[in-house]
């Protein structure tokens, strides 16, 4: 189609991310060389080990490996529309219906950079609707939809229950830590939030609505969040590498605020936190068979509770159940900050790292941290 007669407010809508206020506590190259480097470092490394009859750590599935790709048995190849341009990609999700597919081919790059920065756009997903590319088919590394601003505060907004996104590689603007800043903004004397928050944030996929599927993705350099299920349940997010999403203050892989979710056969690597959540009630997660890769600048998992969301509670989410995840790096694997409504069970996690619980999980009452493998061999 031609561009020039192409109303680009008519199919896009501006992003909200007001929800994740409660979290609060330059442009890189962003190509193959930053999503491809794990490939090899997830066949060499063991993720799991039995002993008698349990197993400790994580088990890739017969859907295929951890973190997706090569392998993987549920790739999408092709679509109702497929679609090779921002434009074309715009149009395609204004006309899909429910059950339909819109896919990129993996040799495509979609850079929303312009669109995002000029009309504050972010791409639609209709309900029922799903958005793939053919990451580890035939070589593929999956389409990329990319932005370089560093104010992006959405590129993906779900619109609707029971949708999919499968095999993109979705690179957002900011993989830095930015310690600095955040000193000089909570330091002594600093003068706090305002000042934090001068600098823009950006974030991935946002979504509201329940059943998110999010599989065999690459979901980088994101500030604030690569995947924000601010509301909803049910939510399955599975064999995707998710990593450098580590903007200090913010920086989480996965991020829920009144939502609960199950995480599985990620790998993660360079986030603050890999999975966070504000705490409130009715927020969770199921955390099974991921990998930490080991680089972190804080914990890994992690939970929120009354006194960072100041309601004068001390409730850190209902159910969260951590189980069968390898951890591979030196910081602290799991930290609960408060007491979950129902129970933080933690349990078959190979921690390789980690001498005992109370050098891998920090928590107060209700979470129960049994039956895990320590770097001593020993299970405890």
């Amino acid at each position: 189609m031609s561009t020039k007669n192409f109303n680009r407010r008519q199919f896009v809508t501006a992003a909200s991310i007001s929800s994740l206020a409660a979290l609060n506590i330059g442009n890189p190259a962003l190509g193959a060389e930053l999503n491809s480097e794990f490939d090899s470092v997830k066949k060499e490394k063991p993720t799991w080990k039995k002993i008698g009859d349990s197993i400790y750590g994580a088990k890739a599935d017969e859907t295929g490996p951890i973190g997706g790709s090569k392998g993987y048995k549920n790739i999408i190849t092709s679509g109702d529309y497929t679609v090779d341009s921002l434009e074309s990609l715009i149009e395609a999700l204004a006309k899909a219906k429910a059950g339909q597919v819109v896919f990129i081919p993996g040799d495509k790059i979609i850079d929303m950079t312009t669109f995002i920065y000029i009309d504050k756009i972010i791409l639609n997903i209709p309900e029922g609707v799903t958005l793939a590319s053919d990451r580890g088919y035939n070589g593929s590394e999956g389409a990329r939809i990319t932005s370089d601003g560093l104010d992006t505060p959405g590129m993906i907004l779900v619109n609707g229950a029971n949708v999919r996104i499968s095999g993109i590689r979705l690179e957002g603007p900011n993989p830095k830590r930015y310690l600095d800043h955040h000193k000089r903004a909570f330091g002594p004397g600093g003068p706090g939030h305002p000042y934090y928050y001068k600098f823009p944030t950006s974030s991935g996929i946002l979504c509201k609505f329940s059943d998110l599927e999010v599989d065999n993705c690459i979901i980088t350099a994101f500030s604030r969040a690569g995947i924000s299920l601010q509301a909803g349940t049910r939510h399955h997010i599975h064999h995707n590498l998710i990593h450098r999403c580590q903007y200090n203050g913010l920086g989480y892989g996965v991020s829920h605020d009144k939502a609960s979710s199950i995480i599985e056969f990620n790998q993660f690597n360079e986030n603050k936190h890999s999975l966070a959540g504000t705490g409130s009630p009715g927020c969770g997660y199921i955390a099974r068979n991921n990998v930490e890769l080991g680089i972190s600048l804080q914990h890994n998992f992690d939970m929120h509770g009354g006194r960072d969301r100041k309601d004068n509670t001390t409730i850190a989410g209902t159910t969260i159940e951590i189980y069968n995840n390898t951890f591979l790096g030196p910081l602290m694997a799991v930290v609960i900050r408060g007491v979950p409504q129902d129970k933080c069970d933690v349990h078959h996690n190979w921690m390789p790292t980690h001498k005992n619980a109370s050098s891998a999980v920090r928590a107060e009452e209700k979470t129960y941290t049994t039956n895990n493998l320590y770097a001593d061999g020993k299970v405890s």
